[in-house]
């Protein structure tokens, strides 16, 4: 892995601590994420990690996703009728997806936005999370 990407412990020690081991399926998966930040589907992590686990099937995947959601250590981010993409950046942030091309974008949001954005809330409540999806298309000339 590269130098600003977990270790091997790192994971291991955030699944522990959600009482679960480490695997190397759960680790393939979470490096593929990681290396590239693409917001990929399960269907796109599957066809990556296969490279170095021939063997693993999509249901592996699927459940190796659901586990890294589960322990906080990746987002899911869904968009209407598509499928589940996942990301591993858990600042806050927002998400712009290009209907054109299906790339998805993380979109940094100040802290102060973040804020006056909950700020909005009915009294009483607090939001533990801001889901905000950008939609739209390239504007620049094709």
């Amino acid at each position: 892995m590269t130098p600003n990407l977990p270790n091997s412990e790192a994971l291991a020690q955030k699944l522990a601590h959600s009482g679960l081991r480490n695997t190397p399926q759960r680790e393939v998966v979470y490096k593929a994420l990681l290396t590239k930040r693409d917001h990929p589907t399960a269907d796109d992590v599957h066809a990556r990690v296969r490279a170095e686990l021939n063997s693993i099937s999509l249901a592996t995947v699927y459940n190796c996703l659901e586990t890294l959601v589960q322990c906080d250590l990746v987002r899911a981010v869904n968009f209407e009728r598509g499928p589940t993409r996942y990301c591993p950046n858990l600042e806050p942030h927002a998400h712009f997806h290009d209907e054109a091309t299906g790339a998805t974008f993380d979109i940094d949001l100040p802290a102060d936005l973040i804020a006056k954005i909950k700020d909005v809330l009915p009294s009483g409540y607090d939001a533990e999370a801001v889901d905000i999806i950008f939609r739209g298309k390239t504007t620049a000339a094709r």
